[in-house]
C-alpha cells in the first residue's frame, strides 16, 4: 500500500480511484462496511481502491488537552487498511488551514481537484468542512453535479441493535474486556509501536520483555493480558507469536508512565528498535504491587501458564 501524506505528493497516476473517506479510528466493523462497499465498487469499475483520512484526528486538533482516546495510531491504522487490500492511503494533514475549508471546497478542490477521485464512499454520519456543515447527503448531491459519484453507507448494527461505534469499543477496553472489543472491531484490538530499550530487568528473572509505549492511544484497563504479537518488516515478520503482557505502571519496580511489556513464548529475537504489532486477546488479572522480585517472578510464571492455556499454546 502506498501512503501519501500531503496533497502535493499526489501524482497523475494516483487519480481515478474509488475512495472510502473517514477517520476510521480503530477500523471497526462499521468502518469496514464503508471500505468494503468502496472495494466492491472499485472492483466493478476496475479502479484502484483508496482511503482518504486525516492526521491528527480532528478531535485531537480541536481539543488538544483531551486524555488519549484513539483506538489506532497512524501506523496501526495504516497496517489494518493494508490488510483490507487498500492500494493507496491519502493521509491528509489536518491543520488550521484544512479546518477552515468549507464543505464545498473540500469536495471541489480536494476530492475532485487534487485527488481526482472517481467515486467516493462515506458512512451515514460523515460530516466535514468548516464547522462540520457538510453532510453525507450534500456530498452525494454535489458529487453528481460535479461529474463524479458518491455513495452513503447506512449504519451497521450489532446483534443487540446498537450501532457499531468507537465509543463502545473504548468502553470494552477500559473495562478489561478485549474479547468484547474484538467482536466490534472484527479482530483483536492491537498496539503497533517501536520496541524501546528497557532496563533489561525481565532477563534477570527469566522473562525478557519487549517494551512499548501507548503514545496517543487509549489506555485499556491496567493488568496482565494473553497476547499475540507480530513483527512488521524485516527478519521474522509475518508470524503471530503467542505471549503474555503486562500493561501498567510497574508498581513493584517504581517505573513511571504506562508501559506494555510483552514476553513472547519460546522465542529469542532481538526486538529493540523494531516495530511490533501486539493484539490483546484475553484479560488475565488486574495489575497489583508485589512484595518483591521473588513474588513477582512466581506470579509472572503463573500468568504465563494461564496465557498459554487461553491461547492454546
Amino acid at each position: 500500500m502506498e501512503i501519501l501524506r500531503s496533497l502535493e505528493a499526489v501524482e497523475p497516476r494516483h487519480r481515478g480511484s474509488v475512495a472510502a473517506i473517514g477517520n476510521f479510528d480503530g477500523v471497526h466493523l462499521g468502518h469496514r462496511a464503508v471500505i468494503g462497499e468502496a472495494a466492491r465498487i472499485a472492483g466493478d469499475l476496475h479502479a484502484p481502491l483508496s482511503v482518504v483520512t486525516f492526521e491528527p484526528h480532528p478531535r485531537q486538533f480541536f481539543q488538544a488537552n483531551l486524555d488519549p482516546f484513539r483506538l489506532s495510531t497512524s501506523k496501526g491504522r495504516a497496517t489494518r487498511l493494508e490488510d483490507l487490500g487498500v492500494d493507496t492511503l491519502f493521509e491528509l494533514p489536518f491543520n488550521q488551514e484544512f479546518a477552515q475549508l468549507s464543505a464545498e471546497a473540500f469536495i471541489d478542490d480536494v476530492l475532485l481537484g487534487r485527488l481526482g477521485l472517481r467515486h467516493v464512499v462515506i458512512g451515514y454520519d460523515f460530516n466535514f468542512g468548516h464547522r462540520r456543515r457538510g453532510t453525507p447527503d450534500m456530498l452525494v448531491e454535489r458529487a453528481s453535479q460535479k461529474g463524479f459519484a458518491a455513495t452513503k453507507v447506512a449504519a451497521v448494527h450489532e446483534s443487540d441493535g446498537a450501532v457499531y461505534s468507537s465509543s463502545r469499543i473504548r468502553q470494552c477496553l477500559m473495562e478489561g474486556d478485549p474479547r468484547g472489543a474484538a467482536s466490534l472491531l472484527g479482530a483483536p484490538w492491537e498496539i503497533t509501536a517501536t520496541v524501546e530499550e528497557g532496563d533489561r530487568r525481565g532477563r534477570t528473572i527469566g522473562f525478557p520483555t519487549a517494551n512499548l509505549r501507548l503514545g496517543d492511544l487509549l489506555c485499556p484497563r491496567l493488568g496482565v493480558y494473553a497476547v499475540r504479537a507480530m513483527l512488521t518488516g524485516g527478519e521474522g515478520s509475518g508470524t503471530w507469536m503467542p505471549g503474555v503482557a503486562n500493561l501498567g505502571l510497574r508498581p513493584t519496580v517504581n517505573d513511571r508512565g504506562v508501559l506494555l511489556e510483552v514476553h513472547l513464548f519460546d522465542r529469542e529475537i532481538d526486538l529493540y528498535g523494531r516495530d511490533l504489532r501486539v493484539r490483546l486477546v484475553d484479560f488475565i488479572r488486574p495489575e497489583r504491587k508485589f512484595g518483591g522480585l521473588d513474588e513477582l517472578t512466581a506470579q509472572i510464571g503463573a500468568d504465563a501458564a494461564q496465557a498459554r492455556e487461553l491461547l492454546g499454546h
